[in-house]
């Protein structure tokens, strides 16, 4: 696959997503940006939230996790936890926010605990999101490095930098409002891409119509692991971590939930959640199968390549073909940017309502402090991305679970101890419980058999055992318990306002 053809096909797909993006921007206010005018269609945010939930990760560490240390399809494990996650989001959490007719979702710490639950809640979704954006356009940084800027000699910084622009060309105008369609286009070409990759791989490996028994018997597809409760593999860890960071990364997340907001009423914001919930079960199983039969072609022709790195190196082989060559792409760009665009939107329309307060200023000012966020934010993903690189070398997944364990726990045992007690605590202390709950957290996992403090014989301070995705159900349970001993020693009495509820 040449330079030319690549950059053509960039140049081609960015010229759609700027013309839908004009026409989309036309007479777009603040309202729009921030929750698109309250008139998205349901299914459309629903389409295309599949693209932004599966991101570039999804789209190149899935498939690459087939293979690595036998983990084979027990991501499945998780992706069944992440549909009951979804519903907790359905019936708890989307009536609260469109019952409170909240811009931003931390809206709902100020009503329930005061500023500094407030503050807080909306510090973590930036620091969450910063970083999981950047892990994201990282992924994709490298493979477009790899495949294309190396041969040009670019450094790598101007490739985030080039990738970056690109995003904030198209989303500065018309925000929400805007990506609610371009996520709609970038997750059908990522499916297209994925099913026709799946196709061709079909026919290059001669199985035919006994494609599903060829992935069953591959090796690679055992999908529940009940052996050992030490492995990070493990049945219970995946499908509860993954339930607990779905209602964090998604429910909790200004970025997703911001879409979800933009639809009419509450009912139509829970279809959008469940149909999604519903089709990225059989979507993931396609990733992993997709991921199966990578292994397997690599295998036929002769690719050493192992994890993220998997799927661009087959697809740009010369035994792949052209063809193959430009799905990927498409692929991997509508995957990456249907992430990190609405990622950056809702970095902006967190920080300009949470911390700047916009809605105290004039329309004017408002679009200028936006504005100014907006490329702000831009700059601070770009050297986030550029310091990422530099200082780790795990998977896209895993790096972006773990971090996720860290920075969502507070944010859902904050949140859940506001829904489900009935008591009321000092505002002043929340922040000071986050602390504690990600220091302890951070201690527990960084002595364990898998964190780097592990002692010379490979054991941690809990033996053989290794955090998989639980580490934030642990989180979660820390910050939780010490909120309620906090609640019981200096407001015992207090009862809880039903009003803010």
């Amino acid at each position: 696959m040449t330079s030319t053809l690549i950059v053509s096909v960039v140049l081609i797909y960015f010229l759609v997503l700027y013309f839908i993006s004009y026409i989309t921007s036309r007479g777009a206010g603040n309202d729009a940006f921030f929750r698109g005018e309250r008139k998205s269609k349901w299914y459309l945010v629903s389409f295309g939230m599949i693209g932004a939930s599966l991101s570039g990760v999804t789209f190149i560490s899935i498939p690459g996790w087939v293979g690595d240390e036998g983990n084979q399809f027990s991501y499945m494990q998780a992706v069944f936890g992440y549909f009951f996650g979804y519903l907790v989001i359905t019936f708890v959490l989307l009536p609260l926010y469109y019952r409170l007719n909240v811009t931003s979702i931390y809206e709902y710490l100020k009503h329930r605990f005061g500023y500094w639950s407030y503050k807080t809640g909306a510090f973590f979704f930036l620091l969450s999101r910063v970083i999981g954006a950047s892990i994201r356009l990282l992924l994709v940084a490298n493979v477009l490095q790899s495949i294309l800027f190396d041969n040009w000699n670019i450094p790598f910084e101007i490739t985030v930098i080039i990738s970056v622009l690109l995003i904030w060309l198209y989303t500065n105008r018309g925000g929400i409002k805007t990506i609610v369609w371009t996520d709609t286009i970038q997750t059908t070409f990522m499916l297209l891409s994925v099913i026709l990759t799946v196709w061709f791989l079909q026919d290059a490996l001669s199985v035919d119509n006994a494609l599903v028994s060829s992935v069953a018997e591959s090796g690679y597809s055992k999908i529940f692991f009940f052996d050992d409760i030490n492995s990070k593999n493990h049945f219970l860890k995946h499908f509860f971590g993954g339930m607990f960071i779905t209602i964090g990364m998604t429910g909790l997340d200004q970025d997703m939930m911001q879409k979800n907001l933009s639809c009419r009423n509450t009912r139509e914001a829970q279809w959008n959640m469940v149909s999604m919930a519903t089709i990225l079960i059989v979507v993931n199983l396609i990733f992993l199968g997709l991921g199966a039969l990578l292994y397997m072609y690599a295998e036929k022709i002769g690719i050493d390549e192992t994890k993220d790195l998997l799927f661009s190196s087959v697809a740009m082989s010369d035994d792949a073909g052209p063809l193959i060559g430009v799905l990927f792409l498409l692929g991997l760009i509508a995957a990456a940017y249907s992430s990190a665009d609405s990622a950056l939107t809702s970095l902006t329309t967190s920080f300009t309502i949470d911390f700047l307060n916009i809605k105290t200023y004039d329309e004017s000012q408002q679009l200028f402090l936006r504005k100014r966020v907006h490329i702000a934010m831009s700059i601070i993903i770009i050297l986030t991305v550029i310091l990422l690189k530099y200082t780790t070398d795990s998977s896209a997944i895993g790096l972006l679970m773990q971090f996720a364990g860290f920075t969502y726990g507070p944010l859902i045992g904050i949140f859940f101890f506001g829904i489900i007690m009935r008591r009321q605590i000092e505002d002043i202390v929340i922040p000071l419980v986050s602390v504690i709950s990600i220091t302890t957290t951070f201690v527990l996992w960084y002595y364990s058999a898998g964190g780097p403090g592990h002692f010379e014989d490979g054991t941690g301070i809990f033996g053989e055992y290794i955090f998989g995705f639980e580490l934030i159900i642990l989180n979660t349970l820390i910050t939780f318990f010490c909120l309620l001993l906090v609640s019981s020693i200096q407001t015992k009495k207090r009862e809880y306002n039903e009003i803010d509820s």
